[in-house]
């Protein structure tokens, strides 16, 4: 059951990275980008305030998937674990992390920007 978990947590929230990072392209996927976003700014920054800068709740039931399946020495960054279990080196946690916030912040302007200030009918 914990493999199976594990498997979705992986699948789901790589696939909301990635809808976070570009699902400000694609106009039909711009107001749900905008969404995503905030809910990742929110938990981030707000959620942050009590548990920690950077929180995210998925973060934390994907690594207690992990812990019951035998991991150890889990990062505080999903995004750091991820990139580490898929290629098999270990980075920079402060660079993850630093990259992290620049490409949050990047794809939030693009998204901010064609949802409410660019208001034409291209794509």
């Amino acid at each position: 059951m914990y493999r199976f978990l594990d498997i979705l947590f992986i699948t789901f929230h790589s696939l909301l990275i990635i809808l976070n990072l570009f699902g400000w392209i694609w106009k039909p996927t711009r107001r749900i980008n905008i969404i995503t976003l905030t809910l990742t700014g929110g938990s981030w920054f707000l959620l942050g305030i009590f548990y920690g800068w950077g929180y995210c709740p998925l973060t934390d039931w994907h690594f207690e998937v992990l812990k019951r399946l035998g991991k150890t020495d889990l990062p505080n960054s999903y995004i750091k674990y991820l990139l580490d279990r898929i290629t098999g080196f270990e980075f920079n946690a402060e660079l993850v992390d630093r990259m992290t916030l620049i490409l949050f912040i990047l794809a939030l302007g693009f998204s901010v920007y064609f949802n409410f200030f660019r208001k034409t009918n291209r794509v």
